[in-house]
């Protein structure tokens, strides 16, 4: 299979990795360093700055695939050229940077009816399993309320709490002193459709870009995709019909270091309405505050009228644990993965399913970035999915999508 890397720096360079058994016809970047590097393993491929360049340059036969590890909004920009010409694609989570530019690459993927999976590898091993079937057979009864909590706690926070919290970087505000950008990287490509402002190193190199709301959306997008990904396949979860969410005051740039957002969802086939709320940082259940629980550092907790359920990414306990001291595990009826990126090259190959693909990672990232949304706003938010529309809040729907710089078109 041919395939095309775009983004080939950090997780980028480990995706390429994952995926060079198979043909690299091409690679992308707009970081030199990198570009060389991933060049050195990969002499025969065509290399590209600008992966508008790469889309304009390849023919339609030189390549089958593309796999996106670039920044998080440039993701869209990114996928949807390939999928408009019905590529299969792998891409980073998040899939977009914004719930706009989700609906449009969710819908993309749809007509292109192609191979995707988006980088949530932990959707592929073996626990994530476990819960969902323990969930999903009745284990814990009807489950009417789950949480997510995460420890990270980098973003908006005074500079005691970035220490405290071993921030990877600490800003309270943009910075006004421009740098020169370094001679290997090319600022305005890495810029992009987002506002342009001048380079500086508490932007670059990544992760630090992630906080800021143009070009990412903070922890909750980050390892949302992730923690959120239990939940929402357990709980076979969609639209939600509201969000709330609070934490410190919203910052007009700065994704914040603690919040937390409240999803309420309907009756879903035979599953109960359900509560999902996710704790980021400081912010964690009053079940765990009141060791109700183990105190976990970051889990997910699922809560029915039969027991709980307590998870990780590698474990999972059934409590009160004394009342399910003989429980008999259910079947294993998810079958075993063959690694997530195995999965997709299968999937290519053979049209077999993935376990992220983006009919599922869409709907995902969409309600990761309303918490998000809803925690801008300062308000309870009822959403309309199917028209993209707060009935109570039109105000709140600026943050649902963005205009992009000249020079970039997501269509």
């Amino acid at each position: 299979m041919n395939v095309a890397v775009i983004g080939v720096g950090g997780r980028g360079g480990s995706n390429l990795k994952k995926v060079s058994e198979e043909n690299i016809v091409a690679l992308c970047d707009v970081n030199a360093v990198n570009l060389g590097k991933a060049k050195q393993q990969h002499s025969k491929a065509k290399t590209f700055k600008d992966f508008r360049s790469l889309y304009d340059n390849l023919k339609e036969g030189e390549f089958d695939a593309v796999v996106v590890s670039t920044t998080e909004h440039t993701h869209a920009f990114a996928t949807l050229p390939a999928l408009q010409q019905k590529k299969h694609v792998y891409c980073e989570k998040p899939i977009t940077r914004d719930v706009h530019e989700a609906r449009i690459i969710t819908q993309a993927a749809a007509d292109a009816g192609v191979a995707t999976q988006m980088g949530t590898q932990i959707h592929a091993g073996e626990n994530y399993r476990r819960v969902v079937e323990l969930v999903q057979s009745g284990a814990i009864g009807k489950v009417t309320e789950a949480h997510v909590w995460v420890s990270r706690a980098w973003g908006w926070q005074s500079p005691e709490d970035a220490k405290k919290n071993k921030d990877i970087v600490s800003t309270q505000e943009r910075p006004k002193e421009a740098m020169t950008p370094p001679d290997t990287l090319d600022w305005d490509l890495w810029v992009g459709p987002a506002p342009f402002r001048p380079y500086n190193d508490v932007y670059f190199p990544g992760p630090k870009w992630y906080r800021w709301w143009d070009f990412g959306n903070g922890t909750m997008s980050d390892l949302g995709s992730h923690r959120n990904d239990l939940p929402f396949w357990a709980l076979n979860l969609d639209a939600p019909l509201s969000i709330e969410a609070g934490g410190p005051p919203a910052h007009a740039e700065i994704a914040p270091a603690s919040m937390w957002a409240k999803y309420e969802y309907g009756a879903r086939g035979n599953m109960s309405p359900v509560s999902l709320t996710w704790h980021q940082g400081s912010e964690k259940p009053k079940i765990w505050h009141e060791k109700g629980i183990p105190q976990w550092a970051n889990g997910t907790l699922f809560i029915g009228d039969k027991g709980m359920l307590l998870a990780d990414y590698s474990k999972h306990l059934l409590l009160p644990e004394a009342d399910f001291k003989d429980f008999q595990y259910p079947p294993q009826t998810i079958a075993k993965s063959p690694g997530h990126h195995e999965e997709w090259i299968l999937a290519c190959k053979t049209c077999s399913p993935t376990g992220s693909p983006f009919s599922y990672a869409g709907p995902l990232t969409e309600a990761n970035h309303l918490g998000n949304v809803a925690f801008r706003a300062g308000k309870k938010l009822e959403w309309d999915a199917k028209n993209m529309k707060f009935p109570n809040a039109p105000d709140a729907e600026k943050y649902l999508g963005r205009e992009y710089r000249k020079g970039w078109v997501l269509g």
